[in-house]
């Protein structure tokens, strides 16, 4: 993590989660960071964002990985 990001930096507990539910638990318990849902096996960019959770979720819509600033 950056020592320049605000707030929660990490949702260990979302896993297992339903996405969206856990997209909004992200931006209601830190207002700095967007929650993008993508599906696992999605290429994506690497740069770091402290404005970014990416919540990683399986075909079903579960949540896979920790979401954690990125």
């Amino acid at each position: 993590m950056s020592d320049d990001c605000r707030g929660k930096e990490s949702w260990p507990e979302l896993v297992g989660a339903r996405g969206v539910d856990a997209a909004a638990t992200i931006e209601r318990e830190n207002p700095y960071v967007s929650a993008v849902i993508v599906l696992e096996g999605t290429i994506v960019t690497h740069e770091f964002s402290c404005t970014r959770v990416r919540v990683w979720v399986d075909t079903n819509g579960t949540v896979v990985e920790i979401p954690r600033i990125g």
